[in-house]
């Protein structure tokens, strides 16, 4: 079950993904990794546009998506470009594919780790959370998250810590942040991400 309050620019997919074992046995194939380094060819690119559209979304609540608190989409960019993103895992490296190509911040959840029900709004004054396992937290304010019965949990700037995919990782729930200034590229996005879910025996299911 996700709730999503209105939003005039938000343009969100969101669906589950089951996968044949659990992710420490499923390494991403070549084909995969590829994506991921400099010149590699994909159905879908971003440019100019699609970054400052996706930076309108996150300012809309009076969120500042610059510096360390830009889109999660920005940061691939630079690290394909100096060849630091590497392979995590076949549910992250195809979220990371997906999201470099078409410039749309994604979040993947562990459906394991996190507690129903789910909705998507605005954080408000407070709100934060560990991002990564050294323990950094961030800011929520003013920005779009995923919130689980325990709190928010997910984002298109950086994802909590306590709801990553691990080795032990089964079902996934994944959030497209795609704006509504961009018709029809989030369902494009999708559309590339499925199939290449699928590919890896995943089974897809969107969630409404």
């Amino acid at each position: 079950m996700l709730t999503v309050d209105p939003h005039p620019l938000l343009d969100l997919i969101a669906f589950t993904s089951s996968f044949p074992a659990p992710l420490g046995d499923l390494p991403a194939p070549d084909w995969l990794q590829a994506l991921l380094k400099p010149g590699a060819t994909a159905p879908l690119q971003s440019d100019d546009a699609v970054r400052g559209a996706v930076r309108d979304l996150l300012r809309h609540g009076g969120y500042k998506p610059t510096g360390r608190g830009k889109p999660a989409s920005e940061y691939l960019v630079r690290a394909s470009g100096d060849g630091t993103l590497g392979t995590i895992n076949a549910a992250v490296d195809a979220c990371n594919a997906v999201s470099l190509h078409s410039g749309l911040p994604i979040s993947v959840v562990d459906l394991d780790k996190a507690q129903a029900p789910f909705r998507v709004s605005t954080a408000i004054q407070g709100d934060r959370y560990v991002f990564n396992a050294s323990g950094q937290t961030i800011d929520l304010e003013g920005l779009l998250c995923l919130f689980d019965a325990q709190g928010p949990c997910a984002n298109a700037v950086k994802d909590a810590q306590r709801t990553k995919t691990d080795a032990t990782t089964r079902r996934t729930l994944t959030l497209l942040w795609g704006t509504k200034e961009l018709k029809g590229h989030t369902e494009r996005a999708f559309t590339w991400y499925r199939e290449l879910l699928e590919r890896l025996g995943a089974t897809v299911e969107p969630v409404r």
